[in-house]
């Protein structure tokens, strides 16, 4: 966990580390943000995630309910642990299209211009970090979002995102504070 945190700091992405989400058969970190008035008005308006894909789904339908809550999180960024470059392009795959993904290598990974020139080409960041220690940021990655346009998918990874804040809220409360797939919070 502590590899990502020193990742997400490096990029300067702000925001709670949301690891262990697993879709499209890719397993990744992601750093959210709370939208604290919308959770609030959500809570108020018994609005809870919606974590369940055919729920999302029925918002689309034609009969579907005529209002939707507005996302509680925002997506800041998506982190992939690799073990080398090359493998970063289908790591990230369609996560590029709905936030900036950026692989973390080990530390000591060499530097090879062709790997990192395909990373650069499709948007893809690179950072290097050591289980201890701090992170280097090789490639900033882009945020090509709008070059897709939003999907179900990534309203339903939203709400997903959006209960395990949540939950990792709850457990940092509990006396036990620990948390199966956990997270951290980053100023």
């Amino acid at each position: 966990m502590q590899q990502f945190e020193h990742a997400a700091r490096v990029l300067g992405w702000h925001g709670h580390l949301v690891s262990n989400v697993e879709v499209l058969g890719s397993r990744f970190t992601a750093v959210t943000r709370l939208r604290p008035e919308v959770h609030r008005w959500r809570v108020a308006h018994d609005w809870p995630p919606q974590a369940d894909p055919s729920r999302v789904h029925a918002w689309a339908e034609t009969d579907g309910p005529e209002q939707v809550p507005v996302p509680a999180v925002d997506l800041i960024g998506v982190l992939v642990r690799v073990s080398k470059a090359r493998r970063a392009t289908r790591a990230c795959g369609t996560l590029l299209t709905i936030a900036p993904c950026a692989a973390v290598l080990p530390g000591d990974h060499p530097y090879r211009p062709w790997a990192f020139t395909e990373l650069d080409y499709y948007g893809i960041g690179a950072v290097t970090t050591y289980r201890e220690g701090p992170a280097r940021l090789v490639l900033a990655p882009e945020d090509r979002r709008s070059e897709f346009g939003t999907s179900l998918f990534e309203r339903w990874l939203l709400e997903l995102l959006y209960q395990r804040v949540l939950q990792q809220e709850e457990n940092a409360e509990s006396p036990s504070n620990t948390t199966e797939g956990g997270g951290a919070d980053l100023p």
